[in-house]
């Protein structure tokens, strides 16, 4: 006797209508399903298609018309719904693409219909027949019956309309905008090759909009490595682009977005696709989809190959991005080096000229304004970073004509005195300058009055009435508070400077050795676990950062903060460099108050 244990068989289904509830609910996105209709219609050769998000006596439903070629006919020339309802699983699509006649056709499970259960409760499928008058088939959510019937129309339109209604309660906030927005994505290659118009009308919101195939932000990449597998070749279309949190490559099969980032998929966990630099898509035409969800790929051997083909892409693509970080690196650098001389200027203007002029900027600035007014050139003068800080481009490269072109000042914005806060031994005197600027902080000179006045403290005065101000203090240690009041026409503007009268001054500090090589530049060196933060190379005058550093890597999380992180590193090179001797406590408070400066310009910049 043959034992049971050997017997074999082949797999059935043992209830039927169980199977299609699940087939007709493994959909889970409406979205989704709104685009395989539409991708319906394309199949159908539809050249227009109009979605209609609408109410009907009180029900909100959704329609999608087309003017393709319709259902498929039986043999008496009517549409044969028949075929469609009693077929599923069974999809006249993947009979044409096995006979070569389906070319860039999508669908091949026969199921695209049913999941209309995720978007409503009743399918009416509309189409015409070779006698020119039209029929319906009906189909119920929950329900394994479906009727086909004649429906009255005064012309009967070319083509296919489906109508649904009324939608779920979830699917009524789901607007025809968002609906546009993501055909855009989802069909973005079909949409273009099939040449397809695609409107979605709100009645419901009283908009209309058109489905314009998104279109992606960056440089098109060329020349890219071909994908290349023994079940066919892939294709690329990738964008290089700023980092954004949004930006990714899209995974599509024959212009159809299968993933929306390749960066979810297994084995595609890894740069470029998850760097944000790239976005765009790579289409595979030989990809196995998981049935229902359209959302899925089969990992089989298909997989595997399109995971080994897109190695070299990947190799091509990182060496892409690291050319830009590369060239992104450098103009950060360069935008941060400008901003930190601008801040230093701007400190070293404002703090005591034979204590901290270490590069002649106020030398330099009172030179440059008797230049101007030699000249009569007025507000001529470059604006104070290039005018006052040795290594970046004077105003003399420009000829005299561009100069008054270019560098014109415009009217009284605003002062500043320098210094604006200094040391003064008893009875002694010191010099202090108004800098009047316009609104882009060039030096204004003409047709301004100056008032000097002392608002708090004692002291005295000479020229109180020139842009150049000699105060004398007092026989007595205290704080002095000068002001100073400029004027042009209708626009008056003010400012003040803060005076400390010491009866003894630290006779380790003398006066600034002025270098004419300029604010150092910076480069960065890693040396991870190592100490030191900072060093300075005087030879090449630049300060040489560790970018390995513990506070370099956590400064470095917006470029404010690394801003101050390298004004602070500044401060303790040129310190160190210009004080050197002082006591410990008196480098800190030298270092505190420069720091102080620098960083308040910093912000104002």
């Amino acid at each position: 006797m043959k034992s049971k244990s050997n017997d074999g068989g082949k797999l059935k289904i043992g209830d039927d209508w169980n199977a299609i509830r699940i087939i007709a609910l493994s959909q889970s996105n409406p979205l989704k399903a709104i685009a395989e209709f539409v991708e319906n219609s394309i199949d159908a050769h539809a050249k227009t298609i109009t979605i209609t998000r609408g109410r009907d006596h009180h029900e909100q439903y959704l329609s999608i018309k087309d003017d393709g070629n319709g259902v498929p006919r039986d043999t008496d020339g009517l549409p044969d719904f028949k075929y469609v309802a009693t077929h599923i699983c069974d999809s006249i699509k993947r009979r044409l693409k096995a006979d070569g006649s389906g070319a860039g056709l999508q669908g091949e499970f026969g199921i695209g219909l049913l999941s209309f259960w995720t978007v409503g409760d009743t399918l009416t499928m509309t189409s015409t027949g070779t006698d020119q008058r039209a029929y319906q088939m009906t189909m119920s959510k929950g329900d394994p019956r479906y009727d086909v019937s004649h429906r009255r129309t005064l012309f009967a339109e070319k083509g296919t309309e489906l109508k649904i209604s009324p939608l779920l309660e979830g699917i009524r906030a789901l607007s025809g905008e968002k609906i546009q927005w993501y055909l855009a994505s989802e069909l973005r290659d079909r949409i273009r090759d099939a040449k397809v118009r695609v409107t979605v009308i709100d009645k419901l919101a009283r908009k209309q909009y058109e489905v314009e195939p998104r279109q992606f932000e960056g440089r098109l990449l060329h020349q890219l490595p071909l994908i290349r597998t023994p079940y066919g070749d892939a294709y690329a279309e990738l964008y290089l682009a700023e980092p954004d949190e949004n930006a990714h490559v899209a995974l599509t099969r024959a212009g159809t977005r299968v993933i929306e980032d390749l960066a979810s998929l297994p084995g595609l966990e890894r740069a470029p696709w998850v760097s944000r630099y790239v976005q765009g898509l790579i289409d595979v035409p030989f990809l196995n989809l998981t049935p229902g969800t359209r959302s899925g790929i089969i990992h089989d051997g298909r997989y595997a190959a399109l995971i080994a083909a897109l190695e070299p892409l990947e190799t091509h693509i990182n060496g892409l991005i690291e050319e830009q970080q590369r060239a992104e690196e450098e103009q950060a650098s360069q935008q941060s080096l400008k901003a930190i001389q601008r801040a230093f200027h701007e400190a070293l203007l404002a703090l005591p000229r034979e204590e901290y002029d270490w590069f002649d900027i106020q030398g330099r600035a009172r030179r440059e304004g008797g230049i101007a007014k030699a000249n009569g050139t007025g507000g001529g003068e470059a604006t104070d970073i290039d005018a006052a800080v040795p290594g970046v481009a004077e105003p003399g490269s420009y000829d005299a004509p561009q100069r008054q072109f270019f560098e014109y000042a415009g009217a009284l914005y605003s002062v500043v005195v320098s210094p604006a806060a200094s040391t003064t031994p008893l009875t002694e005197t010191r010099r202090f300058r108004a800098l009047p600027r316009d609104r882009s902080r060039r030096r204004v000179q003409d047709g301004l009055t100056f008032r000097w006045e002392i608002v708090e403290g004692e002291g005295s005065l000479q020229g109180a009435a020139d842009q150049e101000v000699e105060y004398r203090a007092p026989t007595v240690p205290g704080l002095t508070r000068l002001r100073v009041t400029v004027t042009q026409r209708e626009v008056t503007c003010s400012a003040e400077a803060l005076v400390t009268i010491t009866d003894s001054l630290e006779a380790a500090i003398s006066t600034a050795v002025v270098t004419t090589r300029g604010l150092p530049g910076y480069t960065f060196e890693r040396a991870a676990g190592e100490l030191w933060r900072c060093r300075f190379d005087v030879e090449r005058n630049i300060i040489v950062v560790n970018s390995g550093h513990r506070d370099f890597v956590f400064a470095t999380r917006n470029r404010a903060l690394q801003l101050r992180y390298l004004v602070r590193l500044y401060v303790k090179e040129l310190v160190l460099k210009n004080f050197a001797g002082l006591p410990a406590d008196q480098l800190l408070e030298r270092m505190i108050e420069l720091s102080l400066y620098a960083e308040e310009k910093l912000k104002s910049g």
